[in-house]
């Protein structure tokens, strides 16, 4: 069978056996595929360092007749993460768009939005500044995963939120006004809910350059991730470790 060629993510590795790994891609041709890369631990000229997570690579692999994993012949780094200093705030961050997209993706199921999204987020996650990707990228993957409400009306009356106070609940799928909020629901200020409606209209590099601190959209945040982490039934690993840096 021929190689099949493809861009890619790598979004994990895994040992197998003594000198092999398993890796998971996020491949724009096929959408997630897991493979086995042969002697991925002894060959630097096939792989060098181009297995190490959120790697932009290139992809060479086959599919094994009656083997549900396939086989990864070779991959060329096109964009490397440690091209540039892996400070902690950014190797969180880095792990966590890894983990969402290992998480949200099915297997085997092409999307090129997403992978587009990916590739202009990654390349805004430089240095420790990564409140500003980490917020546009929880925001579109909720969308494009079809789990994002209307940001504009209470789920509960229909009435029109606007500029007005709203509110939501780890068990409720979209916001609620103050009329018929629940019980140790959380806010989002009417700020936050205007910067996703400009998210949606603009491209990741137009927010660059912009003082963004952890506080900005933190609700926002606080919002998409408990409507993530509603619909894959678990917590994120990566969801805590974010929250602990300062």
């Amino acid at each position: 069978m021929a190689l099949k060629e493809s861009e890619a993510i790598v979004l994990r590795t895994y040992p197998l056996r003594e000198a092999d790994l398993l890796v998971t891609l996020f491949t724009r041709l096929e959408g997630k595929v897991r493979a086995v890369a042969r002697s991925a631990k002894k060959s630097r000229r096939r792989f060098g360092g181009a297995l190490e997570p959120l790697t932009f690579v290139r992809a060479y692999y086959e599919d094994r007749e009656r083997q549900e994993l396939a086989r990864l012949d070779s991959c060329e780094v096109l964009e490397s993460p440690l091209s540039s200093e892996v400070s902690y705030p950014r190797a969180i961050a880095l792990g966590h768009v890894a983990e969402l997209l290992d998480e949200l993706l099915p297997e085997r199921e092409a999307n090129d939005a997403v992978f587009r999204l990916v590739v202009a987020v990654l390349a805004r996650l430089r240095g420790t500044e990564v409140w500003m990707p980490i917020t546009y990228f929880e925001l579109w993957m909720t969308r494009l995963m079809g789990y994002l409400p209307e940001l504009s009306e209470c789920i509960a009356c229909g009435r029109t939120l606007n500029g007005g106070r709203a509110f939501f609940h780890a068990l409720a799928d979209g916001l609620m006004c103050a009329a018929d909020k629940r019980l140790a629901s959380s806010e989002i200020s009417a700020e936050s809910r205007g910067l996703a409606a400009q998210m949606f209209r603009a491209p990741v590099e137009s927010f660059a350059g912009a003082p963004w601190p952890k506080a900005q959209a933190a609700d926002l945040r606080k919002f998409l991730l408990q409507t993530l982490q509603r619909h894959i039934e678990k917590k994120l690993v990566t969801a805590a470790m974010l929250e602990k840096i300062s």
